[in-house]
């Protein structure tokens, strides 16, 4: 796979990609809309400004900068601008993550128009990394200095392979985890506390036993989706996935936990106990409400989700960990393009927006889940219980599967490559073929991709 060499051939393919199938990119209304729930439960109570910027500039300063979706970063810069009053802020919210992308794709080509600030989604930023030049590198600006704050595999999204450049500085993230209905684990005769269901499947050999006993007993699937179901085992490689850091090549097919992801999944179809709905489908959120299928696998945001679109389903619901580790699905940095004419200033401000006493309190407001690991002790975030969960301390679970996370590296053809595989599985499951010749033909479809770009 050769390197883009310039940014129109780097960012062009942003232009192509109407859909993120692993990254949290291809679900921009819907993980939205579960972040804003995954927090409506509690109150805001801003912390004052500890961290930042400790000279204020001389000259008035006016930094814009461009938001995704439902966060709280209006609000935060207000209260930024009250302590610094020569700074202001503007702030362009967008709620569609591939229109936000693209407007900053074709103002980067242009050298005109880009913002201050850029909230980037982790679905585009392998994209964006290869054009470094038209960002500041934060490490230039004192990131290293805050590095230590953050989960690695988080900071490590953002980093060049030898981390010498550093696009942005860590958000939000989505860990994920198994939301499992704690009334069909009973009714299969399954412990129904998480401690008790989640080592009934710490393995993904006895997760498998667990969901065929399941179906037998109760008749009803276990797994809702093939798409998560593949997911959770997928993210669990151990450096890359579909493609090399080292040089970009395709090795999805020697890649033994693609396989194994795949393998499961197919697993899970032929025994019946993965269903055939689609994910984001009316019938899957139904599914949610009306018992179709005893767990979720999914990000830290899908709290939300679940949430609304199963309200009749309260107090069933509690969260476990996945077996052998944990992957992540979303999440977002803060991004300085290079055309800004206040890096500085702007450094100041994103450093102070991300740090301790604003993460936990964008999670209050807006249930963004922190990557600061120090918050996940800290009683203000441990302490956070869900009614809908049954009363869980659901945040403890979040943070469990947030140290679970290994860094990952997906490519700038990750998303196109995992829907090769996703449509091989589709065909197994509704057409009945042939699992062997749908993965040659996923792997045959990756490689074409890869010697066209």
């Amino acid at each position: 796979m050769k390197k883009a060499k310039n940014l129109a051939l780097t960012l062009a393919s942003i232009m192509l990609v109407g859909s993120l199938a692993a990254c949290g990119g291809n679900n921009n209304a819907e993980n939205n809309t579960a972040k804003n729930n995954a927090g409506n439960n509690v109150k805001s109570t801003n912390a004052p400004a500890t961290e930042g910027d400790k000279t204020e500039p001389a000259e008035k300063v006016e930094l814009s900068f461009w938001t995704l979706g439902s966060v709280n970063y209006e609000e935060l810069a207000k209260e930024y601008t009250k302590e610094h009053p020569n700074v202001t802020i503007k702030i362009q919210n967008t709620g569609d993550q591939t229109a936000h992308h693209n407007n900053l794709t074709t103002a980067l080509s242009a050298n005109s128009g880009a913002p201050d600030i850029f909230q980037l989604e982790i679905g585009f930023m392998e994209r964006f990394l290869g054009a470094q030049d038209k960002f500041y590198n934060l490490n230039d600006l004192g990131a290293k200095d805050i590095q230590a704050n953050y989960l690695d595999w988080k900071w490590k999204q953002a980093s060049s392979v030898d981390g010498s450049f550093q696009l942005g500085l860590p958000t939000d993230i989505g860990p994920t985890v198994v939301y499992y209905r704690t009334d069909l684990a009973e009714a299969a005769g399954l412990p129904s506390d998480p401690e008790g269901f989640g080592a009934a499947i710490d393995s993904w050999d006895k997760l498998a036993t667990v969901a065929k006993t399941f179906k037998d007993k109760t008749g009803k699937y276990f797994s809702d989706l093939t798409d998560l179901t593949y997911n959770a085992l997928r993210d669990q490689s151990p450096d890359e996935i579909y493609f090399s850091k080292a040089d970009g090549k395709f090795i999805g097919d020697t890649n033994p936990q693609v396989k194994k992801a795949y393998d499961f999944t197919v697993k899970g179809i032929q025994e019946g106990w993965v269903s055939n709905m689609l994910l984001w489908s009316p019938e899957w959120g139904q599914g949610m409400t009306d018992g179709s299928f005893a767990v979720v696998m999914g990000p830290a945001w899908m709290a939300g989700y679940i949430k609304t679109n199963a309200p009749d389903s309260a107090g069933k619901w509690k969260i476990a960990q996945l077996p052998e580790g944990a992957g992540n699905w979303g999440g977002s940095f803060i991004t300085l393009p290079k055309e800004g004419k206040h890096p500085k200033e702007a450094y100041d401000f994103i450093q102070w927006l991300v740090n301790k006493d604003n993460q936990l309190e964008s999670f209050k407001a807006k249930g963004l889940m922190p990557s600061i690991p120090a918050l996940y002790e800290d009683p203000a975030f441990v302490d956070f219980k869900d009614d809908f969960f049954g009363g869980q301390q659901i945040a403890v679970e979040f943070g469990k599967a947030a140290n679970r996370v290994k860094p990952v590296y997906y490519g700038p053809l990750h998303d196109q490559t995992d829907t090769f595989f996703k449509n091989a599985l589709k065909n197994v499951i509704e057409k009945k073929a042939d699992p062997a010749k749908e993965w040659d033909e996923a792997v045959k479809q990756a490689k074409t991709l890869e010697e066209r770009s």
